[in-house]
């Protein structure tokens, strides 16, 4: 059986993370894409190497399932080229900065007149506005975005996370509109552009926040552990401001990620009670209700460290989940490379690759039953400007050699 998005060309002109994150889904939901580089090649094929002259792993880990073709826009004969290519191809993504491709001479109308049934997607760091030409990156988006205000603890500094939400999460939300816009052009004929914004997209990942700030003209946040309350929703360190109170409670022995994340629900507090030593704690109006506890979440987690801290993670994992507490360890980056349940799930993958050898990478999150991805290896620079140029558009072999020595491709 052939894959989701079988017959759906993709021409990529992204580089870095957001647009690559959302290409390299799309390549393993089955369309055939094509990362069209500069002769010098995706900047993240140098940056943060750990093998001399091997692309990185930064590259290698967003850019798997893709063909390579090397295109140096600012030349005639590649403009050209580009004409040649993208009647041939139902989706064109890039993340330049704003106007860039405009200034190539290749604005929406332009492309639209070329191929009307292209679906156009643009990953930029902001909206229409003041902002539209600030340079993004991925924690300037979450600065923006709503994200590091409300991360990181009430008597500290705004924290990012180490989720890539600005750039992945950008991505992600790229997809949607892709497959929406095929979608539509099966019932329209036409293509149609689809933009998303760093910044909006963090804000959207940010949305039970603006939820809180409205909440709070009625009153401090009950489910927040901060003892005073402002005009704006604060850091409120590892509290999920959700309607269960959870914290991430220390075990043993003791090091940086020996931590279990534990939530509170009424129905689990009998069963706690009992696990810490302290069953007494279940009649007690002081703590038998949520209404009691909400008041003191930092007594009732450090009752639960109390007990947590004498045993290893898996153990407390282990009791907890025995009485159907929700939980979870915190896992290290290493733990998760090892985790043979994200093994087992496809979700960490072993790849090969023909000058760096094997190497590990996060595998397909979607899963479809009919048409499961399959995690191919990255492609060298350039590795398929035959095929595309050649067998494709029709250029003679000895011109390619020429427009190669002529910094064309």
């Amino acid at each position: 059986m052939g894959k989701a998005l079988d017959g759906i060309r993709v021409l990529d002109f992204t580089h870095v993370q957001s647009g690559p994150s959302a290409t390299q889904i799309l390549a393993w939901l089955g369309a055939d894409v094509v990362k069209v580089e500069a002769p010098t090649g995706d900047i993240t094929r140098g940056q943060l190497r750990d093998l001399p002259n091997v692309d990185s792993l930064y590259f290698t880990m967003l850019n798997c399932n893709k063909r390579s073709i090397t295109l140096n826009m600012k030349s005639e004969r590649g403009k050209q080229l580009f004409v040649d290519m993208i009647g041939k191809f139902d989706v064109m993504v890039e993340n330049f900065g704003p106007g860039a491709v405009d200034r190539m001479g290749f604005p929406w109308e332009k492309l639209r007149e070329l191929n009307p049934r292209l679906v156009y997607a643009s990953i930029k760091g902001f909206g229409e506005g003041p902002y539209t030409h600030y340079k993004a990156y991925e924690v300037v988006a979450q600065a923006m975005g709503g994200s590091m205000s409300t991360t990181g603890f009430d008597d500290g500094p705004p924290l990012a996370t180490g989720a890539q939400i600005g750039d992945s999460g950008t991505g992600m939300h790229v997809v949607a509109g892709i497959l929406a816009a095929l979608f539509q052009r099966e019932q329209t004929g036409r293509g149609q552009r689809v933009t998303v914004a760093m910044q909006h997209a963090v804000l959207n990942l940010c949305r039970v926040k603006l939820r809180d700030q409205q909440r709070l003209a009625h009153g401090p946040l009950k489910e927040y552990p901060n003892k005073e309350f402002g005009d704006t929703v604060p850091r409120s360190g590892n509290a999920s401001g959700g309607g269960q109170p959870g914290w991430a409670v220390k075990c043993a022995p003791g090091g940086p990620n020996d931590y279990v994340y534990v939530i509170v629900q009424p129905i689990g507090w009998g069963p706690i009670t009992q696990l810490i030593g302290r069953p007494e704690l279940a009649e007690d109006p002081e703590w038998a209700t949520p209404a009691a506890r909400l008041d003191k979440l930092d007594k009732l987690f450090q009752l639960i460290e109390d007990w947590s801290s004498n045993h290893g993670k898996w153990d407390v994992l282990a009791a907890l989940n025995s009485h159907n507490i929700p939980c979870g360890p915190i896992l290290s980056t290493q733990e998760i490379v090892a985790d043979e349940s994200l093994r087992a799930n496809e979700m960490v993958v072993q790849v090969p690759h023909p000058e760096r050898g094997e190497f590990t990478t996060v595998g397909m999150p979607i899963k479809l039953s009919d048409s499961p991805a399959e995690v191919d290896r990255s492609p060298l620079l350039g590795e398929h400007n035959k095929d595309i140029y050649v067998h494709e558009l029709g250029v003679a072999e000895a011109e390619l050699a020429e427009l190669a020595a002529n910094g064309v491709i």
